[in-house]
């Protein structure tokens, strides 16, 4: 599949191997994985075909993660239910489908079922039958038994708000605090994958390597106009900015004249969706921040870092930042 966007992050995840797991009537040949692997050039992306019975799959990908001993392990959909399952390792799960007996029964799943991309067996039709419904639903009874502190911190779970087939955002964020909505489907494309899955891969990467970052805190009221809408190329900077940059959205702590807390956050999550996740800060006196760069129309004289003033001369629109970055390399 060709990737439309023609973006590479050269550099993440570099050296590293990446274990992809496919969703129901998938395959290792999925087109998700030729994406991967051109987005993330210096790294390894890897996968299999599942074997339809769950406990047989299970097995598989069980002496298949031993075996590769991947850095990272990706699961969408079904795969988002094994993969769960595969503790000890540094996972992402996208729209898992932890209810999976009840997805395949609810959602015509039944009957002959067209595999969508081929199998290295040459299969291409399976008959879906109650009991395989049956074999799934017992098998999601075994999700989350090997929940603990430690493996809260290793794992990320990624819910699409118009996923018209699963639903278990509540579920997951029972066990796993790193519960994350983006904007899209059910199923990964470039646009979900280049702007809301490679930035949680980049948090995976930088605590794998012990990289810290130069921080960046961007003044809420620079990101949009009056009426609520983002500026131009505001997007465009911040997208550059967490390639480089550890960034956080700076807003006022609740006043009567300011917005509200959930208001911020709503917006956040509607335009900065999932790299914004846990990088809201709540702040009347941008002084005590400690960090590299404030954009802000009105930078604290007493922050420590350089303050860049939006809307001044040097600094008038988004383009004025993203030239000034660009400049500094990441420094």
């Amino acid at each position: 599949m060709e990737n439309v966007y023609n973006k590479q992050f050269p550099g993440l995840m570099k050296g590293k191997k990446i274990m992809y797991v496919h969703g129901f009537m998938s395959s290792g040949q999925t087109g998700t994985v030729g994406i991967l692997q051109n987005l993330l050039p210096d790294a390894s992306v890897i996968a299999e075909d599942i074997p339809l019975h769950p406990e047989e799959g299970l097995a598989m990908l069980q002496e298949m993660a031993a075996r590769e001993k991947p850095d990272l392990i990706i699961g969408t959909s079904m795969g988002g239910m094994y993969t769960e399952m595969l503790s000890g390792y540094d996972r992402i799960l996208v729209n898992p489908a932890f209810e999976m007996g009840k997805t395949m029964g609810t959602h015509g799943m039944m009957g002959k079922q067209t595999y969508q991309n081929p199998r290295k067996d040459g299969q291409m039709e399976v008959v879906v039958t109650k009991a395989l419904e049956k074999e799934y639903d017992e098998m999601t009874h075994h999700c989350f038994q090997m929940v603990t502190s430690e493996e809260q911190q290793r794992v990320f779970g990624l819910f699409g708000d118009e996923d018209p087939l699963v639903h278990t955002f509540d579920i997951f964020h029972q066990h796993y605090p790193q519960a994350i909505r983006f904007h899209g489907e059910h199923r990964l494309n470039e646009k979900v994958i280049m702007h809301y899955l490679v930035p949680v891969i980049r948090w995976i990467d930088d605590r794998q390597e012990g990289r810290e970052r130069p921080v960046v805190y961007l003044d809420f009221n620079v990101l949009h106009d009056s009426y609520q809408k983002p500026l131009s190329s505001m997007h465009k900077a911040y997208e550059q900015l967490i390639e480089n940059y550890e960034v956080y959205i700076v807003a006022p702590a609740l006043t009567d004249e300011h917005q509200s807390l959930t208001e911020v956050q709503d917006w956040v999550e509607q335009y900065l969706s999932s790299p914004a996740w846990n990088h809201v800060i709540f702040c009347n006196q941008t002084s005590l921040l400690y960090g590299d760069y404030l954009i802000s129309a009105c930078p604290s004289e007493g922050f420590m870092g350089t303050g860049i003033r939006f809307g001044s001369e040097e600094f008038k629109t988004w383009e004025e930042i993203i030239t000034f970055f660009e400049r500094l390399g990441g420094q």
